[in-house]
Parts: structure tokens; sequence; C-alpha cells
């Protein structure tokens, strides 16, 4: 089953996600495209995500996930005890949602935001689409 996160590409918070990600992920099961490159706005039309997403987005199968849902369906994916959190799925999205929409709020005021994008190593480099 193919899995691509979208991420925003000019976040120092997201960028340390995705570094997370690929050190947990040693099975390359995810592979990562920005929500700003060509790929990932053709991606969010195809799925019919909202014009206005601006947090990381997962895209399983034929199905796209956004914020808390996105986040906890990758840490099932995740190496080690992060898998644990999955059950937080079980707790109604609006409530996960209101913790998700606090950091992405604030996520640039917190961490920063980037003046280029990261680069990745070579064997990382075959995960970006």
């Amino acid at each position: 089953m193919e899995r691509i996160i979208l991420f925003d590409g000019a976040c120092n918070f997201c960028d340390k996600s995705v570094q997370f990600i690929l050190k947990r992920d040693p099975n390359g099961r995810f592979k990562f495209a920005s929500l700003q490159s060509d790929i990932g706005k053709d991606l969010l039309r195809k799925y019919d995500a909202p014009s206005d997403i601006d947090s990381m987005v997962l895209i399983e199968g034929n199905k796209c996930y956004f914020k808390s849902s996105a986040a906890l369906r990758i840490c099932k994916n995740l190496k080690g005890l992060w898998k644990l959190l999955y059950f937080l799925l079980a707790v109604p999205k609006p409530l996960r949602d209101v913790f998700y929409k606090i950091i992405a709020k604030n996520r640039y005021k917190w961490f920063g935001k980037k003046e280029s994008c990261m680069l990745p190593s070579p064997e990382e480099r075959k995960r970006f689409l």
C-alpha cells in the first residue's frame, strides 16, 4: 500500500517531523512531498482536500487523512513505542484536533520558517516525490 505524507515545506517543525519519521521508518513505508510542490498540489486536488489545508496530510491507499488523524496513522507505522499512540484515534476527532490546531496555528511562531528546503541524503532522496 502506498503511503504519501504531504508536509509544509517552509515549516521548521514540519521539517523536523519529516526527519523524525525518516529515522523511524527503516522499511521506507512512507514517501514525502511538500504541500507547495506541483505533486503535492496535484494530490490535494485529486483527493478533494480543502483548499486552505496547511497541515500534514497522509494519503494511504485511496484515502486522505488530515490533522490528528494523519499524525496518529503515521505513528502506527513507525518503529518503537510510537505505534502505541495509534490508540488515541479512539478519542473523538474534534477533541484530538483541538490540540493539533494549537500546534499548527503556532508552528511558525514557535519553531520558525525555512528560507530553503532541506537537502535529503541520496538514500532519503528516493523517498521524496
